[in-house]
This record gives C-alpha cells, sequence and structure tokens, in this order.
C-alpha cells in the first residue's frame, strides 16, 4: 500500500494536464500513487491521460459517461479508489513544487493527530503571470483545529486551493458528507469539518501554483450572488455544531449582510428571496436581524450618500 494517494479530478483542461500531471510525477518523495479521474471532457484531455496509463505509479484512470457537474463528487470517487493512508487533490491546472510531499508529509508522519498539512500557493494567471501569493509569519506551525477555524477560516478560506493541501483519509471517514451537496462553498465546509477533527499543520513555503480562471466556477458563484446562499448556510452549520460560537457567528452574520446589501441590485429576484430567507432567519438567537438590517442600510446610504 503506498502512502499517499494523489488524485487528479480533470475536466476540459489538456493545456494545463501535462505539467499537472509530470510536476506529481517528478516529486522528491515517491512513495504515492496517481490516480486520474476525467469528468467527460470534451477537449483532448484523453489523449494526455491515455499517454500515461501504463505509467508504473498510475494505479486508476476513469472517465465518466457523462459529466457530474460537481467537482466534489469527483474527489469523492477519487477518495474510494484511493488506498493511501494521505490524500492529495491535486488540481488538473495546477500544479507544483518537486519538494511538495516531501514538505507536507513530515507533520502528518510525527504527529498521529495532524488532519491537514498544507503550504503556501501562488496564485498565477492563465498566462503563469502570478497575481499574488499567500503567506504565513512562520517557516512550520502546527496549531489545534479549533482555533485554525478561528484564525484562518473565518473570514475566508485559509485552504483556498485543494491542490495546497494533504489529509488524513481515516478522518475523512469520520466526518459528515454534506459538503457534496455544494457547488461553490463544498470545499470551505470541508476544511473546517477535517480541521475540527485534529491538528492542522501550517508550512510557511510557497510550494503550490494555483491557476486562476476568469470564467471558474467562483466567479460565476460571486457574479449572480449565489455565493451568499452557500456562505450562508456554511456559516449556519457550523454554528449549530458548536465549531463557532454566537460571537464569531454575529460578526461573520453582519459582515455577510453588509457585503450582499451593497451588492443585492446585480442579483435577480429568485436570489434575492433565497438570501433574504437565510438572513431573516439568523440561528443565533444573539443576532437581532432588524437591527443588523437597519445599521446595515444605514452605512450604505451614509457611505454612498
Amino acid at each position: 500500500m503506498h502512502k499517499v494517494s494523489v488524485i487528479i479530478p480533470n475536466y476540459n483542461h489538456a493545456n494545463y494536464l501535462r505539467k499537472r500531471i509530470d510536476s506529481v510525477l517528478t516529486q522528491t518523495y515517491q512513495d504515492f500513487e496517481l490516480i486520474i479521474l476525467d469528468d467527460y471532457s470534451s477537449d483532448n484531455s484523453r489523449e494526455i491521460i491515455e499517454s500515461y496509463r501504463n505509467h508504473p505509479k498510475v494505479t486508476h484512470v476513469v472517465y465518466n459517461n457523462s459529466n457530474s457537474g460537481s467537482t466534489f463528487k469527483q474527489w469523492h470517487k477519487g477518495i474510494d479508489l484511493a488506498s493511501g493512508k494521505y490524500i492529495w487533490i491535486a488540481e488538473s491546472d495546477d500544479w507544483c513544487e518537486p519538494t511538495f510531499l516531501e514538505w507536507l508529509i513530515k507533520p502528518l508522519e510525527e504527529q498521529k493527530d495532524c488532519s491537514i498539512s498544507f503550504c503556501q500557493s501562488y496564485c498565477v494567471e492563465e498566462n503563469n503571470n502570478i497575481k499574488w501569493y499567500s503567506q504565513h509569519k512562520k517557516l512550520n506551525e502546527v496549531i489545534d483545529g479549533k482555533l485554525f477555524i478561528r484564525k484562518h477560516m473565518l473570514s475566508g478560506n485559509g485552504i483556498f486551493n485543494a491542490s495546497m493541501a494533504l489529509w488524513r483519509k481515516e478522518t475523512f471517514r469520520s466526518i459528515s458528507k454534506d459538503f457534496l451537496g455544494f457547488r461553490f462553498c463544498g470545499d470551505w465546509l470541508f476544511w473546517i469539518r477535517l480541521a475540527s477533527m485534529g491538528r492542522v499543520a501550517i508550512n510557511g513555503r510557497v510550494l503550490n501554483y494555483f491557476r486562476k480562471h476568469k470564467n471558474d466556477v467562483s466567479g460565476k458563484a460571486y457574479s449572480t450572488g449565489f455565493n451568499y446562499v452557500e456562505e450562508m448556510n456554511v456559516i449556519n452549520t457550523i454554528y449549530n455544531e458548536h465549531l463557532i460560537g454566537d460571537s464569531e457567528y454575529k460578526r461573520l452574520f453582519k459582515q455577510k449582510f453588509k457585503e450582499f446589501w451593497m451588492k443585492r441590485k446585480n442579483f435577480n429576484k429568485g436570489i434575492k428571496n433565497e438570501v433574504m430567507q437565510l438572513f431573516r432567519i439568523p440561528v443565533s438567537p444573539k443576532v437581532n436581524y432588524r437591527k443588523v438590517f437597519l445599521f446595515s442600510v444605514l452605512w450604505h446610504e451614509l457611505k454612498y450618500s
């Protein structure tokens, strides 16, 4: 059995796929298997994938007969096939440094209660220009998972790209799989749940390259307002599971409502009604919707008057 199962879920990323696969196969740490999944691509991805089928590291190649419509369902399919102790979801349009696995596997091996190990990442454009990169103050740090959630996962998703993390498969079996029902925020809920099960290792080295596309799933969610539907569902879920308290919930509620109120005119009636329904019924008794509403409206009027 291999220590690490690397899963590459691909959909129409033929232009980047060879770079992705090669960056996995040339890792300095070599105790891994490679699972390649294709979600019914319409480009020449299949031709590229087939050129790697007989590589000794490749244990599974699976083509869907129709598009699943969900990245997270593809993750789950790969995990079911995985024989490794640790999982790396290596997105098909990203790539990494040769020492990625070498650095990230260390804390997982040394600390049995460590559930996630992740590094910093460059965010690159389609032409490979670097837009920005994440940073951490310490070269190596391992912290309690619930503290990690409060410090790094509430203002946004601290693990913003699946390719930047390695995690323990055994822990995955213990968490709810309802993240599979999300189209946009499933990874945010997934990382929060996984972090809550143990400790999180943060590596300050920039070892991953995350490719950001103009028309990706997150961009579409933000443009339609659907992100607020899923974000509030995640916030309500983690409050109900006691992963955050009333003060954190109140802060997030006010932050999301203020953002939504500023942008509401850009969204259609159906989305606006769905979002407002979530805001009208806060799950924390400490949140007064009417006060938040009046404060946000007044703040908006004063700022833009």
